[in-house]
């Protein structure tokens, strides 16, 4: 069984999470939207009372070293809802100022506020990412039908997460869930986050979800 996940929008909460897993020594992937990210650590938004800050420029590399990023535009408008060419760079941008911030490839991508359509996924296509993430759920996520419409099983707070783990184990598959690290809230849901992906690198074994598309997953034949 493989597991992967990915969390969004670059937050000062993903500096704990990303020790944690790095202590499990589980993989994972971050959205991050490069033009949110300014010189210095700045307010976004509140969040049930808490306040959510957005990692600065400065911040990025060193947050992010030894996991994965991907592309969540520049600056997280919901690309179906605005003009063509807008959405063209907001993705292409994306792509392009990542890579030049992190030095290597940036593949991923996953649409703001899941908001898509056939033609934003051409854009997304033509601008070289191998996949992009949606809000959606499905019971078999790998490999999709279209991988510019990438679903999950769950997002990580899902009253039906362990539901569907142990489906997805069953059938040796791949489970892949989402998230947001400021939907953390106290002490015991991080010890709770905690728990689950220790018991996940216990039964599963972590990927990357760029990793299957270039070497195969269940469902898929290796070259």
């Amino acid at each position: 069984m493989i597991a992967v996940q990915c969390w969004d929008d670059g937050v000062h909460d993903d500096i704990r999470l990303i020790e944690i897993l790095r202590k499990h020594k589980a993989k994972g992937s971050f959205n991050l939207n490069i033009g949110r990210h300014q010189q210095k650590r700045a307010g976004g938004w509140n969040n049930q009372g808490k306040e959510v800050y957005i990692l600065s420029l400065g911040e990025l590399k060193d947050v992010y070293e030894g996991v994965l990023v991907a592309n969540h535009t520049v600056s997280h408008p919901s690309l179906a809802e605005i003009p063509v060419e807008q959405a063209t760079r907001e993705v292409r941008e994306g792509r392009e100022r990542l890579e030049q911030h992190f030095g290597y490839a940036v593949e991923g991508f996953a649409y703001p506020n899941g908001s898509h359509s056939p033609a934003v996924h051409e854009i997304v296509r033509e601008a070289g990412h191998l996949y992009a993430r949606t809000c959606e759920n499905a019971d078999h996520v790998f490999p999709p039908a279209d991988p510019m419409s990438q679903r999950t099983q769950c997002h990580f707070m899902a009253e039906d997460f362990w539901a569907r783990f142990e489906k997805v184990k069953a059938a040796d598959g791949v489970f892949y869930f989402w998230g947001h690290s400021y939907e953390i809230m106290n002490e015991k849901e991080w010890a709770d986050f905690e728990d689950k992906i220790e018991r996940i690198s216990r039964e599963a074994e972590w990927k990357d979800l760029p990793e299957l598309f270039k070497d195969g997953g269940p469902g898929t034949k290796r070259a």
